[in-house]
């Protein structure tokens, strides 16, 4: 076994060298196609993400440029692609002020926008001690970058010492063939390579490498951070890492064709009510790769395909419960889009072709294969798929009739305002709320086994009609969108088996008062 990162880097990390990427060069054509096989896992689902396609391409060799390039749209919603080459680092990042953007000087700051894509081109871009920070904001594309060294206490310091960071709301980020690495542990000033926190939803990360650092990345920022979830990550390198890869709390990640290569004290950590889907990875010289530590607070796991070589495990004790020496499956996990699983067997060689910035784009053809990309691919989800709004019933608001499977079930939500409760929801009067702690957020109604369910009935308080504007209705089990829209109300979709769905309130035109939130079978 390796020894902790902290004891063992590498002198040559500090003068890293990047080579030009093949496929990846200054013309707009050229540039455009980077994105054009589209985003991968769950960063497919709530809409897609597509970043700043069709938008306008500017250049950027410095990080004012880029906080330039947010600031100079019409709105904070203008879509752009952001193309970078050079060093990114304190000395040429400074704050910029617009209607359309809000920026800070010592990171680079992604927030309150959204349909934004930071590419990296020419002879590579480097995020030198600068962290990339992503608050409330949605479809972000982050792609053939390097981002390294970004510290939490020392000097200088950026973003929490996470090398990328998603809190607050944010929605839909597809985070492809970056580096991301530090140069020690928390001792050292680092602290996550990829964190997410505070209601961060539809995630991808895919063909990155995460290495020499304490900790890889998180979901959730402590045992009660539950809102996080629907997260996919695939054929990504993991390398001397200490733990946290990643480390899950509450919510749903699949990881899939993960080489993870020197995991020094643990690897994926799955806890309080956490659920992984682990596929066809290859585990290589590391302890304790999937389990629950350090936490009496289990969460779970589905196993299926993967290869663990010369892999070691602790023995089980109360805040530990590592999943070998043989693991099993304790949970099943339902993943909502398609995706094709390469060989366990080949995953360190298409891994090690294929992941990172400056490799040329390049992917796997399903068949440990490396692909060059296809500029004629398209980016909008296939179409194929279901449109989650196209309900099988001719008149999706026709009454619901039959029982209110509502009547007796369980309920949460994201946060309620005071004197309201979310078991109002399905208590069957409509004299009695739930209302969110401002002008958004969500209620969820759930079973203890699985429930068919295809229409439900949102119902507003008498004297709050009209207040809820735009709604996302989510199968909770899988991260689905199954209706989107706006108004209260009756609402239809193909009716599908789960055990919690979510009505998402995303806008209003004011604090929304719900009364009933009424399931029916179809």
């Amino acid at each position: 076994m390796r020894r902790p990162v902290a004891l063992r880097l590498q002198a040559a990390l500090g003068t890293l060298a990047l080579a030009a990427a093949a496929g990846v060069v200054l013309t707009m054509p050229e540039t455009a196609s980077a994105a054009a096989g589209g985003a991968t896992g769950y960063a497919t689902q709530n809409g897609g993400t597509t970043g700043g396609a069709g938008g306008q391409t500017v250049r950027a060799t410095t990080g004012t440029a880029i906080h330039e390039a947010l600031c100079g749209r019409a709105s904070s919603s203008t879509p752009i692609i952001i193309e970078v080459e050079g060093t990114i680092n304190h000395g040429n990042t400074s704050k910029v002020s617009g209607d359309s953007c809000n920026t800070a000087a010592d990171k680079i700051e992604l927030k309150q926008v959204s349909n934004i894509t930071i590419v990296g081109v020419g002879n590579g871009a480097v995020f030198d001690q600068l962290g990339i920070h992503i608050r409330e904001s949605s479809n972000i594309v982050i792609q053939n970058v390097t981002v390294r060294n970004v510290k939490k206490s020392g000097s200088p310091t950026s973003n929490g010492g996470d090398a990328i960071g998603m809190e607050s709301d944010v929605r839909n980020v597809w985070v492809d063939h970056t580096t991301l690495e530090a140069s020690g542990g928390e001792s050292e000033g680092y602290d996550g390579l990829f964190d997410m926190k505070d209601n961060t939803q539809y995630v991808t990360l895919s063909y990155s490498t995460l290495r020499n650092s304490g900790r890889g990345g998180l979901i959730g920022s402590s045992e009660s951070d539950r809102s996080n979830g629907y997260v996919t990550f695939h054929h990504n390198l993991y390398e001397n890492i200490d733990s946290r890869a990643p480390l899950l709390r509450g919510g749903i990640a699949h990881m899939y064709n993960n080489h993870y290569k020197s995991l020094n004290e643990s690897g994926i950590n799955s806890r309080a009510g956490a659920k992984a889907k682990v596929d066809n990875n290859y585990f290589e010289d590391s302890k304790d790769v999937l389990g629950t530590f350090y936490t009496d607070q289990a969460g779970t796991w589905q196993v299926s395909g993967n290869i663990y070589d010369n892999v070691t495990w602790s023995e089980p004790g109360e805040d530990n419960n590592p999943a070998g020496p043989d693991p099993q499956s304790n949970t099943t996990v339902s993943i909502p889009y398609s995706f094709t699983l390469d060989a366990a067997s080949c995953v360190p060689s298409v891994v090690s072709a294929t992941a990172g910035a400056n490799k040329g784009l390049k992917v796997s053809d399903g068949s440990c294969t490396p692909q060059s990309p296809d500029p004629t691919d398209p980016t909008d989800p296939d179409p194929t798929d279901p449109d989650p709004t196209d309900p099988t019933d001719p008149d999706p608001t026709d009454p619901p009739s039959g029982t209110n499977l509502s009547l007796g079930a369980g309920a949460d939500g994201s946060s309620k305002a005071s004197g309201t409760s979310y078991g109002n929801v399905r208590d069957g009067d409509l004299g009695t709320y739930w209302s969110p702690a401002g002008t958004t957020g969500s209620i969820s109604v759930k079973w203890p086994s699985a429930t068919t369910v295809g229409k439900i009935n949102v119902r507003e308080a008498a004297g709050s009609e009209g207040t809820v504007g735009s709604y996302r209705v989510v199968n909770h089990d899988t991260g689905a969108v199954l209706a989107s829209g706006s108004g209260a109300g009756v609402i239809g979709f193909s009716p599908v088996s789960l055990e919690k769905i979510t009505f998402e309130i995303t806008g209003a035109s004011g604090t929304p008062r719900i009364a009933e939130f009424e399931t029916y079978a179809g």
